[in-house]
């Protein structure tokens, strides 16, 4: 059996979905948090167990049987490692033979505050014996979509990157890889790092943002901290901004950018185009 955590969440969805196409459903092991959510996941067959990353009980009855896990990384910043631990340990414990985990583009050296939850979970998944795979993910298209309304109303597209690239890839692109490295053969101590086909600047986005709303939208760069304090008068909590802020300055450093091209070659296809991606969320807003 293969199991997914965070089943429930925009990525597991996707990944349960590409698994389905291989994969008999009940062979397919959905872990979420909440049950109740999942409802559509046990109607197509898959099952439906409840984990908590945080209730390493439920961890443990979760993944009995399960001979693959996808350790989708956890949402709480800060809390990420003793939630992943708990994962690590239920799954060694439960005799599983390889887990998988969504890391981050260029773990080991990126610039990236975001980072470091990242390596140290790679560590501790080295150091419990598993049989591993890293899926190190760069950024998805689909983080832009919040800042799609506020562009389209005030013709802006705001950061702090400067003409630093983004080797991003829509969700479903690395919920297809994620599908093939759980289903493939001789996976074991596999590093992939998965980006893009077409790398883009902020400015990029933003003229993308303009030729398909027929609105002049432009991007405007901020000193990091002038983005943070931004980012706080648009209501974010202070530690977030300051983590978005960064990570837009790591990727001035090159810290979201990628050329090799190991997503697409993973998943047998070029990876979507930021322009595809936006053109389809735009006929929906």
């Amino acid at each position: 059996m293969i199991a997914v955590t965070g089943a429930s969440g925009q990525l597991g969805r996707l990944v349960i979905q590409a698994l389905l196409g291989t994969v008999p459903a009940n062979q397919v092991v959905a872990i979420v948090r909440d049950v109740s959510k999942a409802e559509d996941l046990r109607a197509s067959g898959v099952q439906v167990r409840q984990g908590d990353y945080s209730q390493p009980a439920t961890l443990a009855t979760a993944l009995q049987g399960v001979k693959k896990v996808l350790l989708v990384s956890s949402s709480e910043i800060g809390q990420r490692l003793e939630q992943h631990k708990n994962v690590v340990q239920a799954a060694k414990n439960a005799g599983v033979e390889l887990i998988a985990y969504t890391s981050i583009l260029h773990a080991d050296t990126s610039p990236l505050l975001l980072a470091q939850e990242h390596i140290a979970t790679e560590q501790l998944i080295r150091d419990s014996g598993l049989s591993f795979v890293f899926l190190r993910n760069a950024w998805y298209i689909e983080n832009y979509f919040s800042a799609v309304g506020t562009a389209l109303q005030t013709g802006k597209v705001f950061g702090a990157a400067g003409d630093g690239k983004f080797s991003a890839a829509s969700r479903a692109d690395f919920a297809a890889a994620a599908a093939e490295a759980l289903t493939g053969h001789d996976q074991g101590s596999k590093i992939y790092e998965l980006a893009g086909d077409q790398a883009f600047t902020l400015a990029e986005l933003a003229a993308t943002l303009a030729e398909l709303s027929g609105k002049p939208v432009v991007y405007v760069n901020y000193a990091e901290t002038e983005y943070q304090d931004l980012l706080v008068s648009f209501g974010l909590p202070e530690g977030f901004a300051h983590i978005l802020a960064q990570s837009d300055t790591g990727a001035a450093q090159g810290g979201l950018y990628d050329g090799s091209g190991q997503l697409s070659k993973l998943i047998q296809r070029p990876t979507a185009t930021l322009r595809s991606v936006l053109q389809a969320h735009l006929a929906t807003v």
